[in-house]
């Protein structure tokens, strides 16, 4: 099946420079708005704190919950409903005491709603370990970072290699940007959100590469812009076919997944866009750039 009939003749290379100055412009934005927010809205698992799942007999509200819970110690945490009568309590506050979880929590509930409910389960996460999943989360994305350009450079050429992973660093600033602009809780859904779209960048920003290195060998005394726009356009059918298959099914899960996979669905959804995106406009003048370095150097060195 194709999207995009064989023989169309786009000017990518002639847009890039443009696309560039929206990357970089969206890139600040990005990174703005974390050092605005001092840092990102670390969630449970990597803050520390507590989650309770609670499943109610009747029906209930998130508002008539956090009512209850009134000048309790759990007033101000996040209230998420998710299958039917079950609520998730998230809170920064440590509740592994089970004297502390009566009294801010199973005492309230019994006063407001009898006892017409059931405390399914409860999970802390400490402060020190929440770090420690901090540390260990930035080092697994770094050394992703550096498994793919050593692969990719190993397997093609290293300009590819840094072209596909300024690609995904593009994509990952990007993604933690909108996490930071809307506020949203970064969890270890968010994380996975990341890993996700860092894999599916890669492998499409691969099959645009593997094409301009085929095109380059077929035409060794072609420019390489033109070699470029002529790759891309020879896969811009299948990038879209993927791109758009996932981003359909995404979209499935953004409006009818429910609130508790809501933020990790809409991360995807920037991701799959940008991160198609970035395969063409992101790592592909990477690899222009890369070219015209060394042309540059070699007309010196004569």
């Amino acid at each position: 099946m194709e999207f995009i009939k064989p023989g169309i003749h786009l000017d990518f290379v002639g847009k890039m420079k443009y696309a560039i100055i929206f990357s970089t412009i969206v890139a600040i934005i990005s990174i703005g708005s974390v050092i605005l927010h001092r840092g990102l809205n670390l969630g449970i698992d990597f803050a520390g704190g507590s989650i309770i799942q609670i499943k109610f007999q009747k029906d209930v509200s998130a508002d008539q919950i956090r009512s209850a819970l009134k000048s309790t110690k759990l007033e101000s945490s996040i209230i998420q409903q998710f299958g039917e009568k079950e609520f998730l309590i998230r809170t920064h506050e440590s509740f592994s005491d089970q004297t502390i979880l009566a009294t801010n929590v199973v005492q309230p509930l019994t006063t407001a709603f009898n006892k017409d409910f059931e405390i399914r389960r409860v999970e802390v996460v400490g402060s020190k370990v929440g770090a420690d999943f901090q540390r260990k989360a930035i080092l697994a994305v770094i050394l992703s970072w550096l498994a793919m350009l050593i692969y990719v450079g190993w397997r093609f050429e290293f300009r590819y290699g840094l072209g596909g992973i300024i690609a995904l660093i593009h994509d990952v600033i990007i993604i933690i940007g909108t996490v930071s602009i809307l506020n949203m809780e970064f969890t270890i859904t968010i994380l996975a959100a990341i890993f996700f779209i860092i894999g599916f960048s890669i492998n499409d920003t691969i099959v645009v590469l593997d094409r301009i290195r085929e095109n380059v060998k077929l035409n060794p005394k072609q420019k390489l812009a033109d070699i470029i726009n002529l790759s891309v356009n020879q896969t811009l059918s299948r990038t879209i076919l993927t791109s758009l298959t996932v981003f359909l099914t995404v979209l499935a899960l953004f409006f009818f997944g429910g609130a508790v996979i809501h933020d990790f669905a809409l991360a995807l959804l920037v991701g799959v866009v940008f991160g198609t995106y970035s395969s063409v406009f992101i790592s592909c003048p990477i690899v222009l750039l890369f070219e015209n370095m060394q042309i540059s150097q070699l007309k010196r060195n004569k």
